[in-house]
């Protein structure tokens, strides 16, 4: 509170004044302003205009560092990545060539396997269908002597049994007229003949049949040979 002096005669008078105080606060307030404007003045300096600081040279650098795919590709590499990428080579290749062998060695497999199975197959047919031989060979002696007449029941019949046999795949053979073969032929006798150049099948005594490459049975026939 400011000092004022009494006095009983003389009227109030103010107190001296203080004009540092002023001055000071004047003073103060050009110092901030001052410091305000220097402020202003730093954050527009050529740095912050120009962006070349510290802050706007980081991504420039980030950038710089950077490796494009080509540039990871045109690399030149040491001795020892030379050796590992032939070694990895080497690797690559003996699994590929065994993996080649492995699935060519399936296929055989697969292969002989399926052969095996029709042969199985044909032989477990061939036993049932040689079990019926002996009733097509009567039926076959029926036919000759003519018991088999057509709209007959044993005609009918007889048609029923052939045609089971040849859904089994059995096949008859052995004609007149063939040339004779050992290795398909049994000859029961040899009839010489004038004219005949080579062994002939004359007659034939008993059919052959095959399933397949299964020989059933082969046929009986008279040969007919050349005459001396």
């Amino acid at each position: 509170m400011t000092e004022k002096d009494f006095d009983d005669n003389d009227e109030v008078r103010p107190g001296p004044t203080r004009p540092e105080a002023s001055h000071g606060a004047s003073a103060s307030g050009g110092e901030g302003v001052g410091s305000d404007e220097g402020s202003e003045a730093s954050a527009s300096g050529p740095d912050a205009q120009d962006g070349t600081g510290e802050n706007a040279n980081t991504p420039r650098g980030e950038a710089a560092d950077e490796l494009t795919v080509d540039d990871i590709l045109g690399a030149v590499q040491n001795a020892d990545a030379v050796a590992e990428d032939a070694k990895l080579a080497d690797l690559e290749s003996t699994l590929l060539n065994d993996l080649k062998r492995l699935q060519a060695e399936y296929a055989n497999y697969r292969r002989r396997t399926e052969d095996q199975r029709q042969v199985e197959i044909d032989r477990a047919k061939g036993e049932v269908a040689k079990g019926i031989l002996p009733v097509l060979d009567d039926l076959d002696r029926a036919r000759k002597h003519g018991d088999l007449e057509d709209g007959s029941a044993f005609a009918v019949i007889a048609d029923k049994i052939r045609g089971v046999v040849e859904r089994l795949g059995v096949v008859a053979y052995g004609e007149a007229g063939e040339v004779f073969d050992p290795q398909h032929h049994e000859a029961v006798f040899q009839q010489p003949t004038p004219g005949v150049a080579e062994p002939t099948v004359l007659e034939v005594v008993e059919t052959g049949y095959r399933l397949g490459d299964v020989e059933l049975r082969p046929a009986k026939v008279v040969v007919a040979v050349p005459a001396e």
